[in-house]
């Protein structure tokens, strides 16, 4: 078995430990017996050869000779796929009780009142407003009680007014009772912020800056790395909004940046009843256009040692511009990954990138492998373009190519097409069962909107780009990304306002999970 596949299958047991302990608690006892069960599996798959030798013939291929010790192949991967997926149920236990030294203040009583208390520290994410009301999150250092101060590293959601406005770095003292949030009739909140690593909110607490705050010299750095990046943002979506009427420049600032709070509510229900909004997120797509164009343009000026790592620091720095959400971190990691292989000149293996991004994001924080909806469709679609498109264009390879509006730019239509169907079959029945809707015109839409996308992405940026350096020059400019954002919307628009767009379907989990044995059988079948 090559190393590529027994990275492959590790990974797979990690998620595997994680998926489990998600849905079943595993007790220490179990996590004991499972850790005595793959040392044993290990340990017994060793043997002298004086007692025992390999098998001969067709048999040998599954033994491994080492000094005096015979190794069965198959013993030892048994073996440390256990121990890995005992790993992964340890990473979600300790992770799961970690950082609740707030909820233990929550919800308590003080009389007929909630208890009091101040928390010292930082804003850690850009605040966000929404009218008169704004919400952010509040990395806390110092938790004070009555006659007690605790020092600790959590972090909790903060209700607020727009008035005064804050920002992301702001020093802070917030005094006001903690509460754990509540789950709406359709909504798992509770969940969605366990996911951000936030289990208490606080509403509308007296706030105050608190200058005299002593932090760490990794939170200082994040504070004026993040900053700045921030302020280059807002610099840039200030400038796409100058230079483009709206929507259409909230429109760019949200395929570039992933921005959406500008673009109007109709509008996203059209991109929902279409099923494009994930040309709205920040994904593979968008990064492996920035990637490849960056690194083409950088190996011309230097080498391409060089400028692989200077192409790795932008798209790093890309990932927190745009909020770093499971997407985009997973599009920046697979992204990386390619740029390695191109810089360095090695294979690129799609399916173990995909699945090194899922076991370094999961590790990070295991409560995206079950509980955040964005990380599971990202990873299916790509999974979709993974196994699915090879099948698709083997089958269908007698379909004649039809060269899109900008042959040699990108993909051709046939080719949009089978990566759009595949991208759908995988991610369709999660889809349903968790926003009960299928869209009927998502492949006419994204046919004719997805090869015009790295056009439209290059005009937007170079709006910006050009906008920052000379105003005239930006609005210029953004006269094409405008032309190419009102022929998208429209298309977008009309196919979202046709009654039969998406039809509304409820099914059980159980219905999904055949959904899913059924393609997984297609897939195998045809491998």
């Amino acid at each position: 078995m090559h190393k590529s596949q027994v990275l492959f299958y590790l990974l797979m047991a990690f998620l595997g430990g994680v998926f489990v302990a998600s849905f079943v608690l595993v007790s220490q006892t179990w996590i004991l017996v499972f850790l005595i069960i793959a040392i044993s599996l290990i340990a017994i798959s060793g043997y002298s050869p004086r007692t025992k030798s390999a098998p001969s013939g067709g048999g040998q291929r599954n033994y491994l000779v080492r000094g005096q010790k015979t190794y069965s192949k198959k013993g030892l991967l048994a073996g440390f796929l256990f121990l890995v997926f005992t790993f992964g149920i340890i990473r979600f236990n300790s992770f799961n009780f970690a950082n609740s030294i707030l909820n233990q203040f929550a919800d308590a009583q003080v009389g007929r009142n909630g208890l009091e208390v101040t928390l010292n520290g930082y804003i850690d994410e850009e605040p966000d407003v929404n009218g008169l009301k704004s919400q952010f999150i509040f990395r806390v250092k110092e938790l004070v009680v009555p006659e007690r101060i605790f020092e600790i590293d959590e972090r909790t959601l903060i209700m607020t007014n727009s008035f005064p406005k804050h920002q992301f770095g702001d020093k802070l003292s917030v005094i006001g009772s903690l509460q754990t949030p509540k789950n709406f009739s359709s909504f798992d909140y509770i969940q969605y912020l366990k996911n951000k690593d936030i289990r208490t909110i606080m509403s509308f607490p007296k706030i105050s800056e608190n200058q005299e705050l002593i932090l760490g010299l990794d939170s200082r750095f994040k504070i004026v790395l993040y900053s700045k990046l921030f302020k280059v943002k807002d610099l840039f979506e200030n400038v796409v909004n100058h230079s483009l009427s709206e929507p259409y420049g909230a429109y760019i600032n949200g395929i570039l940046l992933g921005s959406r709070q500008d673009i109007p509510q109709s509008i996203k229900d059209a991109f929902n009843k279409t099923s494009t909004t994930h040309i709205l997120a920040i994904s593979g797509y968008n990064i492996t256009i920035i990637a490849e164009a960056l690194l083409a343009v950088l190996v011309l000026a230097m080498r391409r040692r060089r400028a692989f790592w200077i192409s790795v620091i932008v798209i790093l720095l890309f990932t927190i511009l745009t909020g770093a959400s499971a997407s985009v971190v997973r599009a920046a990691i697979m992204g990386l990954l390619l740029l390695f292989a191109n810089g360095y000149g090695r294979l690129y293996d799609a399916r173990n990138g995909l699945a090194v991004a899922a076991g370094l994001m999961v590790f990070l924080n295991p409560f995206i492998l079950v509980f955040d909806i964005g990380f599971q469709l990202s990873f299916l679609a790509v999974a979709g373009l993974i196994y699915v498109y090879p099948i698709l264009e083997y089958k269908l390879k007698k379909l004649p190519e039809i060269a899109g509006p900008f042959d040699g730019l990108r993909a051709s239509l046939k080719e949009t097409l089978l990566m759009t169907i595949s991208a759908q079959i995988l991610v369709f029945p999660l889809l349903i069962y968790y926003f009960h809707q299928f869209s009927l015109v998502s492949l006419p839409a994204n046919i004719l909107v997805l090869p015009l996308m790295p056009l439209t992405m290059l005009f937007g940026f170079l709006t910006g780009v050009g906008g920052i350096i000379f105003v005239p020059l930006g609005r210029a400019i953004g006269l094409f990304a405008w032309g190419l954002g009102v022929y998208e919307l429209g298309v977008i628009k009309w196919f979202g306002s046709l009654s039969f767009a998406a039809v509304n379907i409820t099914i059980h989990w159980m219905t999904m999970l055949v959904f899913y044995g059924f393609i997984v059988y297609g897939i195998w079948k045809n491998k």
